[in-house]
């Protein structure tokens, strides 16, 4: 599979980025070479290759929740700029 320089504008464009033509020849150098990586990937027999499903030797690792001291919320918003009915108040960062 191949991506073309088009699909890097489609795909920048949903994403709201703003990608300069050196930047996406660059980009389509890097994701058709991590693509056919993944094509070499995908050729390999691994019939008799017993799955992995952990990485790491250990398994569900919980601990118990244990109640330790926190900032006090009045403490915590008494530092914010802004604040309403106890809780911080942010700027809207989504077009609504």
């Amino acid at each position: 599979m191949k991506i073309s320089e088009q699909d890097i504008k489609t795909v920048a464009s949903l994403s709201r980025l703003r990608i300069r033509e050196e930047e996406a020849t660059d980009v389509l150098f890097q994701l058709n070479k991590i693509l056919n990586y993944v094509e070499n990937l995908q050729a390999i027999d691994t019939t008799n290759i017993e799955p992995t499903t952990y990485a790491l030797p250990m398994q569900n690792v919980f601990r118990a929740d244990v109640v330790k001291p926190s900032l006090d919320r009045e403490l915590a918003l008494s530092t914010a700029p802004l604040q309403e009915d106890g809780y911080f108040k942010v700027p809207r960062v989504l077009e609504a």
